[in-house]
C-alpha cells in the first residue's frame, strides 16, 4: 500500500551494544559516587586529625605561658606534642631524687596542669559547656638520659625510669586533682587516667653530639601529650552533655 513506511527492527548486535553501553555507564557513575563518598571520609577525617593537633598546639603554648607566669621557662615542641624539662632544673647529675629547686619547679607544672587541662579531659573540674571537642588520650612522663656511664650500679634505663617515677608521683602529690584527669567518663570501655610514665634513657636524645653542651639538652624530662580524635561514642556523649 502506498505512503506506508515500514520500520527495520534493529539489529541484534545494535541491541546488544547499546545494553552494554548502558551498563558501563551505569557502573562508571556507581564509581564515581563511590569515589566521592571516600573522598568526602578522607576529608573528614583528615579535619579530625588536623584538628587535634592545633588543640595540641593550643594547649602546649597555653601551658608553656602558664609557666611562665609562674617564673618557669620551658620549651615545647608542637609537632611531637612534647612540653620539656631541662634535666638540671629538677635533678643534680646521676640522681633521681628532685633537688629543691626541682620540687619547686614541679609544683608550678602541677599547677599549670591543673589550671589548663580540664577542658582536655573528663575531669568533674571543666566548667558545662567548655569541654574541648579533641580530648587528651594519655600525657606520658618520660624520662630521658646522656650516655654518659653511671656510677654505683644503676645504668642509664634504670635513672631515666626512676627520674620519670619521681616526677609523675610528685605532680599527683601535689596536685591530688591530677588523678581525676581520665580520656573517658569513669566505668566506660577504654577510660584510663591520661597520666603515665616511661624512661628512655639514653635512646632519643635531641641532640646526638658528643659534646657536654648537648648532654645537658639529653639529660631532661618530657611531657608528651597524645590526642584522641572525636567519634560517635564517649565525645558525642560529652558534647551533647555540654548541650552543643
Amino acid at each position: 500500500m502506498e505512503g506506508v513506511v515500514r520500520r527495520r527492527p534493529p539489529e541484534e548486535g545494535e541491541s546488544y551494544f547499546m545494553s552494554m553501553t548502558d551498563m558501563m555507564v551505569g557502573l562508571l557513575l556507581i564509581f564515581i559516587i563511590l569515589l566521592v563518598y571516600f573522598a568526602l571520609n578522607l576529608q573528614t577525617e583528615t579535619e579530625k586529625l588536623t584538628g587535634a593537633d592545633n588543640a595540641r598546639a593550643q594547649m602546649l603554648e597555653d601551658l608553656q605561658q602558664s609557666l611562665k607566669d609562674r617564673g618557669l621557662q620551658v620549651q615545647i615542641d608542637t609537632t611531637t606534642g612534647v612540653l620539656r624539662l631541662p634535666d638540671d632544673v629538677l635533678f643534680d647529675k646521676g640522681r633521681w631524687e628532685l633537688s629543691g629547686p626541682g620540687r619547686t619547679a614541679v609544683g608550678k607544672v602541677a599547677a599549670a596542669l591543673v589550671e589548663e587541662l580540664p577542658c582536655y579531659t573528663t575531669s568533674p573540674l571543666c566548667p558545662d559547656g567548655q569541654r574541648k571537642e579533641h580530648l587528651i588520650d594519655a600525657m606520658f612522663v618520660e624520662g630521658h638520659t646522656d650516655t654518659d656511664a653511671m656510677a654505683g650500679g644503676m645504668n642509664n634505663y634504670e635513672l631515666s625510669v626512676r627520674r620519670a617515677e619521681t616526677t609523675f608521683s610528685m605532680l599527683q602529690r601535689l596536685q591530688p586533682r591530677l588523678a581525676s584527669f581520665r580520656n573517658g567518663t569513669a566505668g566506660r570501655s577504654g577510660s584510663a587516667p591520661i597520666l603515665s610514665l616511661s624512661g628512655y634513657g639514653p635512646d632519643r636524645p635531641v641532640d646526638a653530639r658528643a659534646t657536654e653542651a648537648a648532654k645537658r639538652k639529653n639529660r631532661r624530662i618530657d611531657l608528651r601529650f597524645l590526642m584522641q580524635t572525636p567519634d560517635a561514642g564517649l565525645d558525642a556523649d560529652i558534647l551533647r552533655k555540654d548541650g552543643r
